[in-house]
């Protein structure tokens, strides 16, 4: 589910589940978590980048393990599932570039809050599904969206669930450059091998000191948002989101009262 290569001191991680379009299961939640924190504790790494395989950098949570889970009571969850990965990458200690080589949603969105360097295709789009699924934002995107692209911006993203195109992303901040589709990978190695040239100790402390006060926001957020998560999830409105999703119709909020 993780397909692991090395360019020199840059690792690349690719997301490989191309059939749901790369979309997180338990599994891979807990791939990519190990394949951070065995990156993160590799003396021979300095720079770790993320990607997908196929049209997709990754299509999210995926729903219909969550609707299994929801359903069943003797669902077993992963070793780091969501939780993990999400603290992980909050104190991940090396430069953490995404490459963004599709369509993102949920977790394939927010986890680019969570980066150092954000880079884009031109055909790539990105969505953040949360009121279609009448859930709320995860992965402290409710802190690090306004913080990198502004309250307007970051609160269509977070509550309209509309597609968001690369070129958009762009402007807002979201990304750091947009890329013409073949040269993506090209551009973001580029860039990676930059900065995998400088001494690790060096880039460590350098991102330390720029993370490091705003760590405890992002976990406050963290907290806020697992809150509201778990006050939705489960709710009239989300069930009947999660049907609809199940049944490719449009949910219908509205016969509910919401």
């Amino acid at each position: 589910m993780i397909e692991i290569s090395n360019d020199g001191r840059v690792r690349v991680l690719r997301l490989d589940r191309p059939e749901s379009k790369n979309a997180f299961n338990e599994a891979l939640y807990d791939g990519l978590t190990e394949a951070l924190i065995e990156a993160d504790n590799d003396n021979g790494v300095a720079v770790v980048v993320i990607t997908g395989t196929g049209d997709s950098f990754s299509s999210g949570t995926d729903v219909v393990e969550l609707g299994q889970r929801m359903g069943d009571p003797s669902f077993t969850p992963g070793k780091h599932g969501f939780p993990g990965l999400a603290n992980t990458l909050i104190g991940f200690s090396k430069p953490l570039m995404c490459a963004v080589n599709g369509l993102g949603l949920g977790i394939g969105v927010t986890i680019l809050g969570l980066s150092d360097l954000v880079f884009m295709a031109e055909s790539a789009r990105v969505k953040c599904p949360f009121t279609d699924l009448a859930l709320a934002p995860e992965a402290a995107s409710s802190f690090t969206f306004p913080l990198i692209m502004g309250r307007q911006n970051a609160t269509w993203m977070l509550l309209s669930s509309e597609w968001i195109t690369a070129e958009q992303c762009f402007d807002m901040g979201l990304a750091y450059k947009l890329c013409s589709d073949a040269k993506l990978m090209d551009e973001t190695m580029r860039h990676a091998r930059v900065l995998a040239a400088k001494p690790i100790s060096s880039l460590v402390a350098s991102k330390k000191v720029v993370m490091d006060p705003l760590r405890e926001q992002i976990q406050a957020a963290r907290k806020r948002e697992d809150k509201a998560f778990a006050e939705l999830l489960g709710k009239p409105a989300n069930i009947e989101a999660l049907t609809a999703f199940a049944e490719k119709r449009d949910p219908d909020f509205m016969s509910l009262g919401e």
